[in-house]
């Protein structure tokens, strides 16, 4: 199998490896309570997994552990800590959607047999959620978290014409932009290009100007203030290289306000739809949608979701809570989260739960 890369952080806990229908070689880890309700954890493009087990601060794995909840954390191929986005074949999200969340979770369903599972997921993992899900690819969740967008992403007139000029203009030139500014060096051809991408800001650290900024795509990822100032002295471990190949997809997706399947001429992928938006009936769970009030990422995607949701499917239990102050992946890394958002969260599990019982 490909060799993945190993840190302490991940071989603390209990891990499992698996493969992939395509291929591709990925990992689940296992933590809290034994024989309790499970929560996958999905996050987003250019992270990893380790953004849900911040050691620094009272994570979300801690606040579910002590909820009597387990989680399960995923790796997808979009994963930093994973080789893909550097030196893997190019893929799209259609190919998280359709091998990546459906096999991590018969992999969960195999080891807590019928305990319910829920899926909180992050940005880019939700809207790959949300392609399988309305593929009718995970079925009887027992309920959803999606923070910062879903079904109706949503981005700023800057942000899209930066996407626009970045996978027509720099495709075929770079194939990922790096994170972590020391990767790049002082005397490498692409000097220039990241020192552009990492102009704005005042932080000192060109990798926090590189991130904060959304890799020079005009949008803050984070309120800089929310960060413990140990979780901002590792931005470059906790960022990995960003695919520019991903950007025709997700430029598609902004122009449709729907997420939709890129691989619409390959029967490999027939079982996606094309506009998720278009079946969002198979969706048989409550969803909570959540985004910060300064989410300059995806701006306000998700509360159009929640008033689309409703008018197109009345019977779909979906709601929308907003996070005052908060700006996108600040949600899941800010130092005051366990207070602020993870409350949020536990509610909506418990309710949820208690309901179906």
């Amino acid at each position: 199998m490909t060799d993945l890369r190993s840190t302490p952080e991940l071989d603390a806990a209990e891990t499992f490896s698996f493969r992939t229908a395509d291929g591709v070689d990925l990992r689940l880890r296992r933590v809290g309570p034994v024989d309790a309700p499970a929560v996958l954890l999905v996050h987003g493009h250019g992270v990893s997994s380790e953004m849900f087990a911040l050691p620094e601060i009272r994570n979300i794995t801690d606040v579910l552990a002590d909820a009597g909840y387990q989680s399960w954390l995923l790796d997808w191929r979009g994963s930093c800590r994973l080789p893909y986005n550097e030196s893997g074949s190019p893929y799209t999200f259609d190919d998280v959607a359709l091998y990546d969340i459906p096999e991590a979770v018969a992999r969960i369903r195999d080891r807590i047999g019928e305990r319910p599972l829920f899926v909180v997921a992050h940005c880019i993992g939700a809207l790959a959620l949300s392609l399988s899900m309305t593929a009718g690819l995970l079925p009887g969740l027992a309920g959803v978290v999606a923070q910062g967008v879903f079904l109706t992403p949503k981005v700023s007139t800057s942000a899209r014409v930066r996407v626009l000029l970045g996978s027509e203009l720099l495709g075929s030139r770079v194939s990922h932009i790096e994170s972590d500014f020391r990767k790049v060096g002082l005397w490498s051809r692409r000097t220039l290009l990241y020192a552009a991408l990492s102009r704005k800001g005042d932080c000192p650290d060109p990798t926090c100007r590189m991130v904060h900024h959304g890799w020079g795509m005009g949008a803050k990822l984070f309120e800089h203030d929310h960060l413990d100032p140990r979780t901002h002295n590792r931005l470059a471990e906790l960022f990995g290289a960003i695919p520019l190949s991903v950007l025709p997809h997700l430029r598609q997706m902004e122009l449709a306000h729907a997420v939709v399947r890129w691989n619409v001429d390959d029967d490999r992928y027939a079982a996606l739809p094309e506009n998720a938006l278009d079946h969002a009936d198979r969706i048989d769970c409550p969803v909570l949608l959540l985004s910060g009030s300064r989410n300059e990422a995806w701006l306000d995607s998700n509360k159009l979701c929640c008033e689309v949701l409703s008018a197109r499917n009345p019977g779909l239990d979906v709601r929308y809570t907003e996070i005052p102050s908060y700006g996108h992946l600040d949600t899941f890394i800010g130092r005051g989260a366990a207070l602020d958002v993870f409350g949020h969260i536990v509610d909506f599990l418990d309710e949820t739960s208690a309901r179906s019982a």
